[in-house]
């Protein structure tokens, strides 16, 4: 790697723009969304899309509420010919759409583009050449005033042909190519006039479409950039500024943003970032931006999944498990902090509040994700997250102290396994550890009680199972069913902690008892947990699951 690049990759020099407004401004709306999956996005594929699959993405576009769709580049691909002229036949166009096509300054790809198109009830054609030093140069050989002049012979052409066919409303869309990487002066020069050679005003609508072809500069040039362009274009009140941001340095969404506060009023882009190289300003990242600042984006994202799914069966590529807002793991934390915090953020929210969960910049029920998924258990999780897990799934709600012991219990197995716990898993873990009688640990199985209330406290019969599955009768006095239990044991051990809960509600909730035990001999205590419809039989099974725990402590300690 190099030393000193500075000598190889000269910084982009910054905008003379003393009086910038930008970055004072706040986004109070969405742009006009032009989506160009089946443009840009489709000519970044492996396979490039067939027709069929067009189609359905193009009726998945329409439905998600896009009212711009670049619909292909008919003079280069006779797929997208074929495509865009069945749209037009069938009238699958809803009235309130708008499609764009793609041509490249050429009389004979302008002719057929034309064709392609005529008789559609509103179409946007799209004109583009580069126009930066290094194109100009070293791909072309051309100088800005022959650019100039290539520019009006092509629109004053476009208007010949498009005259004869008065039936359709035609919207003429220029791009300067490399944009980002021209000077502004050249820049500004072409525009104009390209906005002059259509006679842009009322009723001859212009889009004058800025692209980051390839991303090379911080994003807050881009927006002087485009603030200086707002300011000087002619005709401005009868154009539409647009932007096309690629994303080579990552940071396509950043670069829409901040144009759309220097005065772009318009975003092309691809749902999921698709698009040459790094990609196309990602539309739905740019989109959900916006509606987590209290900004309505104009798109329905509410179930965002089933828009990932035709999204990728359509392109054939995944999206990545982290993407924002998408990915299968956005709304998943394993660290254990996080969890803990999210836990502690679900049960404080209420409904009708502004949204204030940690670590969730927004409710996944909004995107039509359910909350599933949002706290996994890996060796990197903590407390928190296991009990929001039990919480959720099960209605176990367990004090602090218990938390932090079964966690180690959970952890423990975590890394012996090297791979993550679902919630059925640690639910089964829990009754392991708590519920299910185990033989091995202390030869006691419960099988029934008799309590009875005498002067001198309650009296316990208890009947135990031992290890060959023989009845034992243990008594035992106490002031209460579980002192009585805690005697009939006859077991060094004490009770410092009970609890009790109800899972579920009417006449049919199950009792939870949860009691916390501990014995001289063993540091620490233990937690033992019972659950029957009787809260006396829970309170007695607690005392026994504790037992059990203490015994077998007891016994490793040996």
């Amino acid at each position: 790697m190099l030393t000193d690049p500075s000598q190889k990759y000269p910084a982009t020099p910054l905008v003379d723009l003393p009086d910038r407004q930008w970055p004072s401004r706040k986004l109070t709306q969405a742009p006009i969304w032009l989506s160009t999956d089946l443009r840009d996005g489709n000519q970044a594929l492996f396979e490039p899309m067939n027709r069929e699959r067009k189609l359905r993405l193009f009726h998945e576009l329409v439905r998600i509420g896009f009212k711009e769709i670049e619909v292909g580049f008919p003079a280069a691909s006779r797929i997208d010919f074929e495509t865009i002229r069945h749209l037009i036949d069938e009238n699958l166009i809803p009235d309130d759409v708008t499609p764009m096509v793609m041509t490249q300054l050429r009389e004979d790809l302008i002719t057929e583009t034309v064709n392609c198109v005529a008789g559609a009830r509103r179409v946007i054609v799209h004109f583009y050449n580069a126009i930066a030093p290094a194109w100009r140069e070293i791909v072309f050989g051309m100088s800005v005033p022959q650019i100039v002049s290539m520019v009006e012979h092509h629109i004053v052409l476009f208007r010949r042909l498009t005259a004869a066919h008065p039936e359709t409303e035609w919207i003429l869309q220029y791009s300067p190519e490399t944009f980002c990487m021209a000077e502004l002066e050249v820049s500004l020069t072409v525009c104009n006039a390209a906005i002059r050679a259509w006679d842009a005003g009322p009723q001859r609508p212009m889009i004058i479409n800025l692209p980051t072809t390839v991303e090379v500069s911080t994003p807050n040039v881009f927006a002087d950039q485009i603030e200086w362009m707002n300011r000087r274009l002619e005709r401005r009140a009868h154009l539409v500024l647009s932007v096309h941001p690629h994303n080579d340095r990552g940071t396509g969404v950043a670069c829409a943003e901040q144009a759309m506060l220097a005065g772009a009023q318009r975003v092309e882009g691809c749902l999921f970032g698709n698009g040459e190289r790094s990609g196309n300003v990602d539309v739905v990242t740019l989109a959900l931006n916006l509606y987590t600042q209290g900004v309505a984006p104009g798109l329905d994202f509410s179930d965002i999944m089933a828009v990932a799914r035709i999204a990728e069966e359509c392109t054939a590529l995944p999206i990545h498990p982290r993407h924002p807002y998408v990915g299968d793991l956005v709304f998943t934390a394993f660290s254990g902090s996080h969890q803990d915090a999210i836990a502690k953020g679900f049960a404080a929210q209420q409904p009708d509040r502004p949204w204030r969960v940690p670590y969730l910049p927004v409710d996944p029920k909004d995107l039509g994700r359910t909350y599933d998924s949002i706290v996994r258990v890996n060796s990197q999780s903590g407390k928190g997250g296991i009990a929001f897990l039990l919480q959720r799934d099960h209605h176990i709600t367990m004090p602090r102290r218990m938390q932090v012991e079964f966690s180690a219990i959970v952890q423990t197995l975590a890394d012996a396994s090297e791979t993550e716990l679902s919630s059925e898993q640690i639910w089964e873990i829990f009754q392991d550890t708590y519920l299910t009688p185990v033989r091995e640990r202390s030869g006691f199985v419960y099988r029934a009680h008799q309590l009875s209330q005498h002067p001198q406290g309650e009296h316990i019969v208890l009947e135990l199972a031992d290890a060959a599955g023989k009845l034992r009768t243990l008594e035992g006095w106490g002031n209460g069913p579980i002192a009585a239990t805690v005697a009939a044991l006859d077991l060094p051990m004490r009770i410092d902690g009970y609890e009790e809960r109800s899972l579920g509600k009417g006449s049919d909730a199950t009792a939870l008892a949860i009691v916390e035990a501990a014995a001289d001999s063993v540091p620490g205590s233990r937690f033992g947990v019972g659950c029957h419809a009787n809260i006396t039989t829970a309170s007695i099974l607690a005392v026994l699951s504790a037992a059990q725990r203490l015994c077998a402590a007891l016994a490793v300690a040996r």
